[in-house]
């Protein structure tokens, strides 16, 4: 048996607020200046242009890494993702960061291109204004020698189905004469969103931490923007590349959705850590095993309640030391027993002696 140790307290509840600052509010901030309003006018128009057929800048090497999905609340699902740019190609102390989802499969939510005549102008008021499943604009400060690429993790929130997602990061526009334009970037992910609101077994993203640390309060909405990755009262710090030296650990956390439950409102649900080792040029082998992980009511709290909103959680931490060096695939597999139901879900990573 492999030695682990649990990674987070089962009995805590994740409340994931669907609320957010739309840029049509921040459009109308009488506070705003002028400079301000254009900014988010032209953020607004390159996205736009794009969305219509127009090449994609990419001046600040702009790209996604990662993205992860959760239950929310209210039928929608909460995704945080991570992008990364380089800190070193921006000129000014901030950028500002936007970004849009748009459901691939409703109507009335494509992006429609920025008028280049009088005609179109008047056509364009006859249209129907875009309408978005989510939009947010923040800025992100930028130091002198920052290292690159910096790493931004930013969320929405959504109901299950198909979407693309842009994101922008700009320069502010000089207001001296002759200046350079604005190194501006964008990029656009689509992303399938799966639906934690039918009566099926499901689970979030397996999420891989750097560690998990306990939070004295859960943050405020403003915070919550800039730190994606808390949840209620703990915060993950995500790990992205899945290379790990055999000094480290790996740290998963995962919620489990929509198990049967008892009389006492509580699930009866087995997970299992299985690792597998994937000899170059040959068929992978089991490796290794975690003892079974039980959540049921002899092990959850006595105050656990699903009709409550408590989320079942699940988690290890699982020391690599005695793992030769190679790739590994770890297979989660979950068990409803009262359901007579089970998913597996995997993650491949490699140890190195480093």
């Amino acid at each position: 048996m492999v030695n682990r140790r649990s990674v987070v307290a089962l009995s805590v509840t994740v409340a994931l607020a669907s609320s957010v600052a739309i840029v049509a509010q921040k459009k109308d901030d009488k506070k705003q200046t002028d400079a301000q309003k254009k900014e988010i006018q032209d953020i607004v128009r390159i996205v736009d242009g794009v969305a219509a057929g127009q090449p994609a800048p990419n001046d600040l090497g702009l790209a996604w890494v990662h993205e992860d999905f959760l239950k929310a609340t209210g039928n929608k699902e909460y995704i945080p993702f991570t992008v990364t740019f380089e800190a070193s190609k921006a000129a000014g102390p901030t950028v500002s960061l936007y970004w849009r989802v748009v459901a691939k499969d409703a109507p009335g939510t494509a992006s429609v291109a920025v008028p280049t005549a009088d005609k179109d102008k008047k056509d364009d008021k006859k249209a129907p204004a875009p309408r978005f499943a989510y939009e947010d604009l923040n800025t992100i400060p930028v130091t002198p020698g920052q290292s690159s690429p910096a790493r931004v993790s930013r969320a929405f929130t959504v109901g299950g189905g198909t979407y693309d997602v842009y994101v922008v990061l700009k320069e502010a526009t000089s207001q001296q004469k002759n200046a350079p334009p604005p190194k501006t970037s964008l990029i656009k992910q689509t992303l399938t969103v799966p639906d934690f609101w039918s009566a099926d077994l499901s689970t979030s993203s397996v999420i891989i931490a750097q560690r998990i640390e306990p939070l004295n309060a859960p943050l405020s909405p403003n915070e919550q923007v800039e730190r994606p990755y808390a949840l209620g009262m703990m915060e993950i710090v995500p790990a992205f590349d899945l290379k790990f030296s055999k000094k480290s650990e790996l740290s998963t956390f995962m919620l489990i959705y929509n198990p049967k439950t008892d009389a006492m409102n509580k699930p009866d649900v087995t997970v299992e850590y299985n690792f597998y080792v994937k000899p170059s040029g040959a068929p992978e082998k089991f490796f290794n095993k975690t003892n079974p992980q039980a959540l049921n009511a002899t092990t959850l709290p006595p105050a656990f309640d699903m009709t409550l909103g408590h989320q079942l959680q699940t988690g290890q931490a699982v020391p690599l030391a005695s793992f030769p060096d190679g790739d590994y695939r770890l297979e989660i597999k979950v068990t409803d027993k009262l359901a007579n139901k089970s998913l597996t879900r995997d993650i491949n990573f490699t140890v190195t002696a480093g």
